[in-house]
């Protein structure tokens, strides 16, 4: 791109204004925006990055394909003691790789700084927060589950799932692997250095492709509102079914204890001793009926949260990592080419205000040496601006190719009622017989069962 071949660039202020806001800096990016050098890609290594064939911007997935393109498992280890604080690891297994290594929290965070640095125009799931002091069990094992939905993102997501430092976090086992990755990061420059098609991104983008960014950045907007609506929901359902399962073990309890008293009756009431008797009896053996029941409920809440409720984060974190890479779009290298541009508008008024004033030759050769540098970086910065929009592109395929994923966790939501009220039925119909005792007439015959008149029975 040349100075002449340029779009119309934006008002600048005065001359006096722009000799003192030249040589200001672009303002530095959020610390969790990284946006990477700006600097013309590069041809990368023999084999990597190859140009697909086909339309390269099109994605030819399946759910079903993304997940077996791994299967990661992240699971605690005992507790290490360090001199001062207590150490959480965690082994993480990798089906693809067949790898099985240990990590810690900070590992995640280096291997996570580099994915973001390495490719800032991706769906990066963020990390789970650091731990805090006091962080129980509870944080714990919900910060195992996260990382656990955080790896599998970024093993199945096309690109990382193809790049050395995804196979270096799964497989390496040395001492240091955070040295590792940082020294990965530092060989390479981000994926737009790397890309083959970099240069050529905007070729394959259709024309109308801000259109359909807002479009479908508010279309995911309201997927993400309503499935975490869905999760919350979920999520109560299982707390629910965790709260019957103890309620129901100890009013079983409850029931035993009220069968083995042993307090003596006393006289006025021995004529009913024979009643009383059976009726212990009978409550005393009701309470492994109702411990079956507080376990299949408790199984059923459990099934539920690792079938629907982590499901439903596995793909809210998709969706944030969405919105997030939206926010870098806009506020970094939209954000850096539109500083270049003023940065360069205000360079012309200083030349225009040069040859006003008839300067040095040599001051005036610097300044359009230096307008000429700044044309060099408006242009990768376009070509950045375009690379960024190729990969958004790609990015929300890659979110609708998650999309059947609500198939899948309304069947396991359904499967899992049916089977559970199935089972707990067989235990109610188990149990019924056993109160057939508990239902005596008057001399210690059976009465017919009826249903409560104002909560009570009539016998």
């Amino acid at each position: 791109m040349t100075g002449g071949a340029m779009d119309p660039l934006p008002t600048a202020p005065g001359a006096a204004a722009a000799e003192a806001e030249v040589d200001e800096e672009a303002d530095p990016p959020a610390a969790d925006s990284p946006v990477p050098p700006v600097s013309e890609p590069r041809a990368p290594d023999a084999g990597q990055m190859q140009v697909p064939p086909g339309n390269p911007l099109l994605l030819s997935l399946t759910l079903q394909e993304l997940l077996a393109r791994d299967a990661v498992q992240v699971e605690l280890v005992p507790e290490k003691k360090g001199l001062f604080l207590k150490h959480v690891e965690y082994e993480v297994s990798s089906q693809r790789f067949k790898s099985c290594v240990y990590r810690r929290y900070n590992d995640f965070v280096v291997f996570h700084e580099t994915l973001l640095h390495k490719f800032p125009y991706r769906m990066v799931p963020a990390l789970p927060p650091k731990r805090m002091l006091g962080a129980d069990r509870e944080f714990i094992e919900a910060r195992r589950r996260a990382l656990k939905r955080f790896i599998n993102l970024v093993a199945r997501h096309p690109p990382f799932s193809e790049d050395t430092i995804l196979k270096l976090f799964l497989s390496f086992s040395g001492p240091d692997v955070q040295n590792k990755l940082k020294e990965s990061a530092q060989c390479l420059g981000d994926e737009f250095m790397n890309c083959r098609l970099a240069a050529r991104a905007k070729d394959f983008l259709p024309a109308d492709i801000q259109t359909q960014f807002a479009m479908s950045r508010e279309l995911i907007r309201n997927i993400y509102n309503s499935f975490h609506k869905l999760r919350d929901r979920a999520e109560r359902m299982v707390s629910r079914a965790i709260d019957n399962a103890a309620d129901l073990l100890i009013f079983g309890k409850e029931l035993s204890a009220l069968g083995s008293d042993t307090t003596p009756l006393p006289s006025w009431a021995s004529l009913n001793s024979s009643t009383w008797g059976s009726l212990k009896q009978a409550l005393k053996g009701l309470s492994v009926e109702f411990a079956l029941l507080a376990d299949k409920a408790a199984q059923q809440g459990k099934q539920e949260e690792n079938d629907v409720v982590e499901k439903l984060n596995l793909f809210l974190d998709l969706l944030q990592s969405y919105k997030d890479l939206c926010e870098r779009h806009e506020k970094g290298v939209l954000h850096k080419h539109q500083r270049a541009l003023h940065k360069y508008s205000l360079m012309k008024r200083q030349m225009v205000s040069a040859a006003v004033q008839s300067r040095e030759p040599e001051s005036v050769e610097q300044l359009e040496s230096r307008i000429v540098e700044q044309e060099n970086v408006i242009q990768t910065m376009e070509l950045r601006s375009h690379f960024s929009l190729y990969c958004l592109h790609q990015e929300t395929q890659l979110v609708h190719v998650y999309l059947p994923l609500t198939s899948h966790i309304l069947g396991a939501f359904v499967n899992s009622q049916i089977q559970g009220h199935k089972e707990m039925s067989k235990v109610w119909n188990d149990l019924q017989p056993k109160l057939r005792c508990l239902f005596v007439g008057p001399h210690g015959a059976p009465a017919p069962q009826r249903p409560p008149q104002d909560g009570l029975s009539a016998h």
